[in-house]
């Protein structure tokens, strides 16, 4: 074998090693910064309206509302507070991003894409509990 030939294999070896660790490196650091994880801290079970969040306007907490937005309101519950929300066997990670109900007799109210993804219309009977860092 040639020196040349051998020094470039030698020098693509290489590249390839670096090429290698760099992936791993940024899968571990991916891994860690990823979102934090929760798990639910108590078990309550409330009324939920959908249709009580438009998508406009700002709400009290300062959060602009579109057609996408997953949140609930609840006038008790500090803004950003972290909840899930369980309806007909489906459970949602959301947190509350208005004070204000459209309606009495409810303890939350639901963004248009947080009632879909739950399938929930109306008012109806949810469990929910604190989310807690695991």
């Amino acid at each position: 074998m040639r020196p040349a030939l051998a020094v470039r294999e030698l020098a693509l070896a290489a590249l390839a090693l670096l090429a290698a660790a760099v992936v791993l490196a940024v899968v571990a650091q991916t891994r860690h910064s990823s979102k934090p994880r929760f798990r639910p801290q108590g078990s309550y079970t409330a009324l939920a309206g959908s249709g009580g969040l438009a998508a406009a306007g700002r709400t009290d907490c300062g959060i602009v509302v579109g057609p996408e937005t997953m949140g609930v309101a609840q006038p008790t519950l500090p803004c950003g507070t972290r909840l899930f929300l369980t309806y007909g066997g489906t459970t949602v990670l959301v947190q509350v991003i208005d004070h204000r109900l459209s309606a009495a007799g409810r303890q939350f109210d639901l963004t248009e894409a947080l009632a879909r993804t739950l399938d929930l219309s109306g008012v109806r009977q949810v469990r929910w509990a604190f989310a807690k860092r695991a």
